[in-house]
């Protein structure tokens, strides 16, 4: 492992980071106990105590203990949007001593049918909008579904624009199985004792299951732990500090930097349930938000608000975030208007987030950071996996304090996951990148992720940082071309600024690419679209893309 980047650490952080032995829900005592009149959550105004959501999370893991018979290491599945149940329910499985599931709410009944074999959960925490996905489930091992109305937690007036999924009153759903949130709370039944332990497992996130069906991470306690204590210390977050959660939770990024890493510091989340970007601006300046983890995409539909300068948005002091490199125009359009840099860091759902962070005072633009602590991470040649020097691009390998245990059920598929170097055990992240002189990583792609045209390499994410620096264009994605000549050349599908819709052409890109990179990587097929296919969690889905260029 390179000590370059050392010589860039945060000032005044030790290297090496000691994380607490305790399960998480120990997180919920210590600040219940220490602020329990603090509002943990804002929810559309409405505020939850640390107290009151001690109070509520043990009532729910009564009931699944006493009515749902959820023993301890039993899986339960969560399905539902960022909310105060959500949070509520995630910490009411973990002190029913069970296995929290985090299910993307994006997925139908036939994906959830895999989950529910998978894991073996009998219960489920779901929203009213999803429950009719999740019904079919109690016909295929589910036995419990406890339902839950967003709305049940609109308490206080509010003049944030609330979204009509969850404005919509409480729906009377009954049958077999089937409980309201409110009628389970009503029970006040509470849990035995708190037995599981830092390696007792905690939570189970499913890879996005790109290849086969989607396989569940197993992570425990100290996992989990290690992760949210590092990245919150990392930007030197303190109990007054107040972020706006609202990556989606059933993602590790916004599960642990915007929901459970405040919990453990005693600060307040205000949650919103999707990206607005009228309704995060107003927050912003009503609750003096300091911090918020934002993608790329979120940030250039921020910048491009007309009304923005109309906010007061003083009170931001740190934009964090990753999945995709923010373009350079966008992060200094960023720096110019707001005075607040982008943060880049780098994780996966089987580290349960960020290996690597950029330093906040010394970040580098489109840059996955350097190694947080305890991270022996490298970039390695796959062949045989000797480290690379600066420039070279490899395969980023891992071995820290949260890499997953392996994959539930899947071991042979956990076994091809890791590579043993020097005696240690190392994840294999199937990224690409490289290294500079100084230490810090930089994403060139994924390891299947490339164009050959011609003989020459095409990495599509710089092909596409390139093209962002072009004004008319909002977002761009690159992928694979047929071409008789070439094998394969690069196309670009882009998305335009609304003002230059009409009045350019897909000719006038390709010449100002031409102009502006290497001929081999300038795309030559430019196709405009409406809008990109994107995940849950606002990745551009690259792979659909390419596979309908495949199927022409």
């Amino acid at each position: 492992m390179s000590d370059r980047h050392f010589a860039f650490w945060p000032a005044g952080h030790a290297r090496h980071l000691t994380a607490p032995q305790t399960n998480l829900f120990y997180n919920v005592e210590v600040s219940a106990t220490r602020y329990p009149d603090k509002p943990y959550i804002l929810f559309y105004d409405t505020p939850i105590t640390f107290s009151e959501f001690k109070d509520e999370a043990e009532r729910i893991a009564g009931y699944l203990e006493q009515v749902c018979k959820v023993k301890k290491g039993d899986r339960v599945l969560l399905y539902m949007q960022n909310s105060s149940q959500f949070v509520l329910a995630y910490y009411g499985i973990l002190r029913a001593n069970a296995v929290v599931v985090p299910v993307n709410p994006m997925n139908k009944t036939n994906e959830l049918l895999h989950y529910v074999k998978d894991t073996g959960a009998t219960a489920a925490i779901v929203a009213q909008d999803l429950f009719q996905q999740m019904a079919p489930m109690l016909e295929h091992g589910l036995e419990n579904i406890l339902v839950a109305a967003y709305s049940d937690y609109l308490k206080r007036p509010t003049g944030l624009k609330v979204p009509d999924f969850v404005a919509a009153p409480r729906e009377p759903l009954a049958g077999k199985g089937v409980t309201l949130w409110n009628d389970m709370l009503e029970r006040k039944l509470r849990p035995g004792p708190l037995t599981v332990g830092p390696d007792d497992l905690c939570v189970m996130p499913y890879t996005s299951g790109t290849t086969g069906h989607p396989k569940g991470c197993m992570h425990t306690h100290r996992n989990v732990m290690f992760s949210l204590v590092a990245s919150m210390q990392w930007f030197n977050t303190n109990q007054d500090a107040v972020t706006l959660s609202v990556l989606p939770f059933f993602h590790v990024t916004g599960m642990q930097g915007s929901m459970s890493g405040p919990l453990y510091y005693g600060s307040t989340i205000v949650i919103l349930p999707r990206w607005d970007r009228e309704v995060a601006a107003e927050c912003i300046q009503r609750y003096r938000i300091a911090t918020m983890q934002l993608i790329s995409t979120m940030v250039v539909d921020l910048l491009a608000n007309p009304r923005i300068d109309e906010y007061d948005l003083s009170s931001l002091r740190g934009i964090r975030g990753g999945g995709a490199a923010m373009p350079e125009a966008v992060a200094q359009k960023l720096k110019d208007l707001l005075g607040v840099a982008y943060v880049e860091g780098y994780g996966m759902s089987e580290t349960i987030a960020a290996t690597h962070i950029n330093p906040p005072d010394r970040p580098k633009k489109q840059c996955l950071g350097i190694p947080i602590y305890n991270v022996d991470a490298r970039v390695v040649d796959t062949s045989d996996f000797h480290e690379l020097p600066p420039g070279e691009v490899g395969e980023i390998v891992v071995n820290a304090p949260h890499v997953m245990l392996g994959y539930w059920n899947h071991p042979e598929a956990a076994k091809d996951a890791f590579v043993q170097i020097d005696g240690k055990r190392f994840l294999r992240t199937g990224d690409l990148a490289m290294t500079d002189e100084d230490g810090y990583f930089f994403m060139m792609d994924r390891l299947k992720r490339m164009i050959n045209a011609s003989g020459f390499k095409v990495w599509p994410a710089e092909v596409e940082t390139l093209l962002y620096q072009h004004p008319a264009i909002l977002e761009a994605c690159v992928i694979a071309a047929r071409d008789p000549k070439r094998g394969e050349t690069v196309k670009a599908v882009i998305v335009l600024r609304e003002a230059y819709r009409g009045k350019i052409t897909e000719q006038e890109i390709m010449d100002w690419a031409h102009q502006n990179m290497a001929a081999y990587k300038s795309p030559r097929i430019v196709q405009f679209v409406d809008s990109l296919p994107k995940s849950s969690t606002g990745k551009l889905q690259w792979r659909e893309l390419q596979e309908r260029e495949t199927e022409v």
